[in-house]
C-alpha cells in the first residue's frame, strides 16, 4: 500500500502549478493534504476513484486538510474531540479494518513564539488521542508536524535553536511521542541520512540552496513495524514550500 502527505500550502495555487500531474503520476491508496485554504465550494476536484474527505478551518483561507482515498473507510471523523483545537480543520481520521490512519496539520508555534504554550497543549492532547485509538487498533499519521527532531533534521540547527519548528520544547514533545512506541517512519529506515527536507522557506532561495527543514512525517504505531517497507520524500516535486513525503507499507 502506498499512502502519501502533502502540505500544499493552498491548494488552488497548488493545483496550478502541476497537483493533478503528481497526484495521478503517484496513484497512492490513500492522498492526504495539509493547508488547503479553502472553504466547502472553493474548489472541485475531479478525482475518480478516489473517496473524498475535508475538513475546513472556520476562518477563510487559513489550514485545512483533506484525504483522498480509493478504499472506503469503516468510519472518519474530523477533529480530537477537543472544543479548542477542533475549530482550525486540523486532523481528520479514517477507521480501516487492521489501523487507524490519520492527516494532521500541527499548529505552529509562530514568531516570537506567540503560540507555544497552545502548541504544548495541542501535542499533550493529540497524543492522548492517539493513545486511544491505539487501544482498538494500530494508527498510521502522517502530514506537517512543525517540528524538526533532530540537528540533522535541517540545514541550520544552530542558528535556529531557538525558533519556531526547532525549540527544545517542541522537539521534547516529538520524542515524547516516540517513546510512547511510535516510529518516525523515515528515520526508521534512513537513521543518518543527510541534507534530506521537507520544507524551504521562499526566501533567500533556500531550496535552490537546499536550506531546509523535514518537517512532513509518516509516523506509525510500533505494532506496524514488521509491515513496513519504506518512507520516501519527493524533494524534487514542486508546487508548495514543502514536497510530499510518502510511506510504503506492506
Amino acid at each position: 500500500m502506498k499512502f502519501i502527505s502533502w502540505n500544499v500550502n493552498g491548494l488552488r495555487a497548488c493545483v496550478g502549478k502541476g497537483f493533478l500531474d503528481f497526484f495521478k503520476e503517484a496513484d497512492a491508496d490513500i492522498f492526504c493534504l495539509q493547508e488547503t485554504k479553502l472553504q466547502a465550494g472553493q474548489i472541485d476536484l475531479n478525482l475518480p476513484g478516489y473517496h473524498q474527505y475535508w475538513n475546513y478551518a472556520e476562518k477563510k483561507g487559513y489550514s485545512g486538510t483533506a484525504v483522498f482515498t480509493k478504499e472506503e473507510p469503516l468510519s472518519v471523523s474530523y477533529g480530537i474531540g477537543i472544543e479548542e483545537h477542533d475549530h482550525e480543520g486540523r486532523v481528520i481520521t479514517l477507521e480501516y479494518t487492521d489501523y487507524y490512519f490519520i492527516t494532521v496539520y500541527t499548529p505552529n508555534s509562530q514568531n516570537e513564539l506567540a503560540r507555544l504554550d497552545y502548541r504544548m497543549k495541542w501535542e499533550d492532547d493529540f497524543l492522548t488521542y492517539l493513545k486511544k485509538l491505539e487501544e482498538t487498533k494500530p494508527v498510521i499519521f502522517c502530514g506537517d508536524l512543525n517540528v524538526a527532531h533532530k540537528e540533522i533534521d535541517l540545514k541550520n540547527p544552530k542558528s535556529n535553536r531557538k525558533n519556531a519548528g526547532f525549540t527544545d520544547e517542541e522537539r521534547g514533545k516529538f520524542t515524547a511521542l516516540t517513546e510512547a512506541g511510535f516510529i518516525d517512519t523515515f528515520r526508521y529506515f534512513y537513521p543518518d541520512l543527510e541534507g534530506i527536507y521537507s520544507w524551504w522557506s521562499y526566501r533567500f532561495s533556500a531550496r535552490e540552496k537546499n536550506a531546509g527543514w523535514r518537517i512532513d512525517y509518516f509516523v506509525t504505531s510500533a505494532a506496524l513495524k514488521d509491515r513496513l517497507q519504506d518512507a520516501i520524500i519527493y524533494k524534487d516535486i514542486m508546487g508548495s514550500d514543502h514536497c510530499p513525503v510518502g510511506l510504503i507499507l506492506q
